[in-house]
């Protein structure tokens, strides 16, 4: 009886210590390998950064030394994060990055996705428990120097590197299928000083790991994945999450005041603070099924929201508006489907795309007065799609995308439909242009060239690019898993610093 009390106690003990561990995100940190000096790790609320330090003599060889956080996982995940070493260093080989581990043991299989204090960023691996790691001359071994962005993924049994400079897309630098690896392993961020006496330090931020779904998954029938509510700083490129829900929440709006975040969830409308807490429901009589496409109009005194009507044509989306505050929605559009976009600098009239042809499943962009007045169609594809339509804060133009070119690209014209001109040319399929209320810069979800240019579906590898209003190379500003819902709407902060978006992930576990 005795044994059993105390086989329970060091047990409660043990739990309570890895509890105790927990830092951020990661459920666990400790050293491996027992180095010689002791490394730690913390976590920034304010900017969800990481500080972590560590020793240790290498991770090389049949055995290593660091110090690692961790999380538990399974199954096909993507790790991503930035990282920054602190300090001159002391050894051009001390190492940060990402790790995946079979366990805690120092001799255990891992592969990393490393980043030396001398620049070379490279894919490593132990293929089994006590082998010596793989040689970085090896063939099946790639490098690029000098990045700051590193990703990290497991797919079925095949581990993926990708590396950017900020701005830059990511690319692929690395991939095996060469380790054997449990399904459940840990995945988290580790230091590793490449000299017993010494202990180095590092920055890490962006932070994000995400538990993804198969390509072939169908985001409105197979299951809905948890969403996270983030604000972006477009010019430095640091995330902060808000808010999390477990369901599927979508298209964030900055409301007029800054301090809030509007978004639908459900058919319905909510806020929340930027400060966190619980989402707050907008009244909005007579349109209870509500889509990802609301926007506020310029004088922030009106809402404009699309809601689906039982028994119309493409599923019934229907243009409405009411009080921002909230109230009784009225009809703007009576014919179906209609899906909004923008107001107009006047709030006199909304832009939106919408099917109107009997035959064939094309999509034109259109405006309407909201106090009656007739349709006005702005553009004429014969085939494929013109969406996204957002007047711009001067009043002149309308920014949208379209497949007239071949794939999605970004356009713009005047309120009357002329001058249409292409702004985007690349081999992405380019979505939502956003203009900010400085009306300096665009702001635009990119899916890549395997998505059908006429889809943006849920759930994808996409990223958030921003480019200057009059033209100009883009820039990666955000990597994430997202798509559908992660922009559909204006996100923009009102100082034009900040967008909002929604990212996704499965349970992490």
């Amino acid at each position: 009886m005795k044994i059993i009390t105390l086989s329970f106690f060091l047990f409660f003990v043990s739990v309570i210590s890895y509890c105790q561990n927990a830092v951020g995100m990661f459920s666990a940190h400790q050293d491996i390998g027992k180095p010689a000096l002791t490394g730690d790790v913390t976590f920034n609320s304010d900017d969800q950064s990481y500080a972590i330090k560590g020793a240790g003599y290498n991770v090389w060889f049949g055995r290593d030394e660091l110090h690692y956080a961790y999380n538990k996982l399974k199954g096909d995940f993507i790790l991503t994060a930035n990282f920054k070493f602190l300090g001159k260093g002391v050894d051009p080989h001390r190492k940060i990055g990402w790790m995946i581990r079979a366990s805690e043991g120092e001799d255990a299989a891992h592969i990393t996705a490393t980043v030396h204090g001398d620049g070379l960023t490279t894919m490593q691996w132990r293929r089994m428990r006590g082998a010596y790691m793989r040689d970085p001359q090896d063939e099946l071994f790639t490098k690029k120097a000098g990045t700051e962005i590193i990703q990290l993924e497991r797919l079925g049994k095949e581990y993926i590197m990708r590396v950017a400079h900020v701005g830059e897309p990511l690319q692929e630098v690395g991939r095996t299928d060469a380790i054997d690896m449990p399904n459940d392993v840990l995945a988290g961020i580790f230091i590793c000083s490449h000299n017993p006496a010494v202990v180095e330090a590092a920055q890490i931020w962006n932070v994000r790991i995400e538990q993804t779904v198969p390509d072939t998954h169908n985001g409105y029938k197979d299951g809905i994945l948890s969403s996270k509510l983030e604000l972006l700083n477009v010019f430095d490129g640091k995330r902060k999450v808000i808010y999390e829900d477990k369901g599927r929440i979508e298209a964030p709006n900055w409301m007029p005041d800054g301090n809030s975040i509007l978004f639908n969830k459900g058919g319905n409308i909510f806020t929340v603070a930027l400060t966190g807490g619980d989402p707050k429901l907008l009244e909005t009589t007579g349109a209870n099924r509500n889509n990802n496409d609301h926007v506020i109009s310029y004088d922030k005194k009106l809402l404009g929201i699309s809601s689906h009507r039982d028994g119309m044509p493409g599923g019934g989306s229907t243009v409405y508006y009411l009080p921002l505050t909230g109230g009784v929605a009225k009809l703007i559009t009576d014919s179906t489907p209609s899906y909004l976009h923008g107001w107009t600098i006047d709030n006199k009239e909304v832009v939106y795309t919408a099917q109107r042809l009997s035959k064939g499943p094309v999509y034109n962009i259109y405006k309407k007065p909201i106090n009656g007045g007739p349709e006005v169609q702005l553009t004429f594809l014969q085939k494929g799609l013109a969406d996204g339509p957002e007047c711009s804060p001067d009043g002149k133009y309308i920014y949208f995308n379209s497949t007239q070119s071949g794939n999605m690209q970004l356009w713009r014209m005047k309120l009357d439909g002329s001058e249409q001109t292409q702004l985007t040319f690349d081999e992405y399929n380019n979505w939502f242009a956003h203009v900010s209320p400085d009306n300096k810069w665009i702001a635009f979800i990119s899916f890549p060239n395997t998505v059908d240019p006429g889809d943006h579906p849920f759930y994808k590898r996409v990223m958030l690019r921003l480019m200057p209003i009059n033209g100009g190379g883009p820039r990666v500003i955000a990597t994430l898993f997202g798509g559908q819902g992660t922009i559909n709407t204006p996100s923009w902060s009102p100082d034009s610093k900040f967008i909002s978006f929604i990212s996704n992930s499965g349970p992490i576990q």
